[in-house]
């Protein structure tokens, strides 16, 4: 029997960088480098105000099981070990580097030895890598799975469903060679038989290169998804590729699979090559504001001011900075926040664009509902939210909500039903503790 399809939201594409390849930024006067930049533990630094770094040096170190450590991304000179309050609220240690311009390498680089599993994942924990295109999980956690042997499935995320974002189209286009790379070691020293690899068929330039790529290769699937937002999360990828459902509580190793985005596998890929850690991204510099839309390579902590300098500045006044999508990225309060290791797209607002529409009463049309692809019930869970009700919240299953924001864009009156479904979540877990 043929798998129903997942509701969704229609926002518009506005890939405006699709066609201009990755270009690599001038090096910024400084960068701003926080210690918290994954889920887990934050890194510890390694160096102090004076010391000179290179480019992939360390300068945090991870002390917890969850965590990725933290290199220098342009080499010069530690001016400053300091603090700041990060877009999540988080505030983080930072290490403010000081840039030569010359960009030297660290001594130290080469690639790893890599002969099974265990060297495998200590290579990835010592990248720094986290994923790319998300909420900045640290990979090496991610691939150890509690039982290895029931995880039998690579799933590939190349949907990149947000409007304006394409940094993932530039990996899978120009860098093919390492995606397929990362996959493959992802593959052989997990021992997972099957990879199923999920792409918009807007880019149908990717699937027909993918699909040529691995026309001899069974166990390589490449799946043609519908442009229906949010193909790229996680859950849906899942059942729209494997048909797997992923309950409440669970997570891809509990249906036998790992998810993983194709800038981290790149990255992965790049890293076996050549031994340099994770000290820069791939980013769509975009929005009404921006004067050039660009895809640039930037170094991590490179301040948002500075990126959009790099873009030609500004076209109109700003009014809002935006890391991520316009569904689902998080404002930024300032031009001086820096981009972050899982940063990838720096979206500048005008005044009118920014400015969100007044919000009405609920009119109880059920758009909501008919939109969201786990299938909640958003005015509901607004209610129970309103009302306090912690039990009707967890009866609604408000976990279950990927914050996906199609009910908040799909909402006549424009409420802001996903910002309600996040204070629900924080209101669960106070009231469990």
């Amino acid at each position: 029997m043929a798998k129903k399809v997942l509701p969704g939201v229609h926002p518009s594409n506005a890939k405006n960088t699709t066609h201009l390849a990755p270009v690599r930024m001038a090096t910024p006067a400084q960068v701003v480098i926080p210690m918290s930049q994954h889920i887990g533990a934050p890194c510890q630094p390694v160096v102090n105000i004076g010391d000179s770094v290179k480019v992939g040096q360390l300068i945090g170190e991870a002390t917890g099981r969850v965590a990725a450590p933290i290199h220098a991304s342009v080499s010069g000179k530690v001016t400053a070990v300091d603090k700041i309050t990060l877009p999540s609220g988080n505030i983080s240690v930072t290490v403010t580097i000081a840039a030569d311009g010359e960009q030297t390498p660290y001594e130290g680089i080469t690639p790893p030895t890599v002969t099974d599993y265990d060297s495998f994942i200590e290579a990835v924990r010592a990248s720094g890598a986290v994923g790319l295109g998300g909420a900045g999980f640290p990979t090496s956690i991610k691939l150890c799975p509690p039982d290895l042997s029931a995880v039998d499935t690579l799933v590939v995320n190349g949907a990149e469903c947000e409007p304006y974002i394409t940094s993932d189209y530039q990996i899978m286009m120009h860098h093919s060679e390492y995606v397929l790379a990362g996959i493959a070691a992802v593959r052989k020293y997990l021992e997972l038989s099957r990879v199923e690899m999920g792409v918009e068929e807007h880019n149908s330039d990717i699937i027909a290169h993918y699909k040529n790529l691995t026309a001899d290769d069974p166990a390589f699937t490449v799946h043609t998804l519908k442009c229906l937002y949010p193909k790229g999360a996680e859950k849906v990828l899942i059942y729209e590729t494997l048909g797997r459902v992923v309950e409440e509580g669970k997570l891809p190793f509990d249906v036998g699979c790992i998810v993983m985005n194709v800038g981290t596998l790149a990255f992965i890929g790049s890293y076996l090559a050549t031994g340099m850690p994770l000290v820069e991204k791939v980013v769509t510099v975009d929005g009404s504001a921006i004067r050039e839309p660009k895809t640039l390579i930037v170094p991590v902590g490179t301040k948002a001011g500075d990126i959009a300098a790099a873009a030609g500045g500004y076209k109109a006044e700003l009014g809002k900075i935006i890391s991520g999508g316009p569904m689902m990225g998080i404002a930024l309060k300032s031009e001086d926040m820096p981009l972050l290791k899982s940063n990838n797209a720096l979206l500048f607002l005008d005044v009118e664009e920014a400015t969100p529409p007044p919000t009405t009463s609920c009119i109880r049309c059920g758009r909501c509902v008919r939109v969201c692809p786990v299938y909640l019930m958003p005015l509901n869970l607004e209610r129970a939210y309103n009302l306090g009700l912690v039990d009707e919240l967890e009866k609604l299953k408000v976990n279950l909500c990927i914050e996906c924001g199609c009910c908040s864009y799909i909402c006549p009156t424009r409420r802001p039903l996903v910002a309600t479904h996040r204070l629900s979540k924080q209101l669960l877990r106070e009231s469990k503790k």
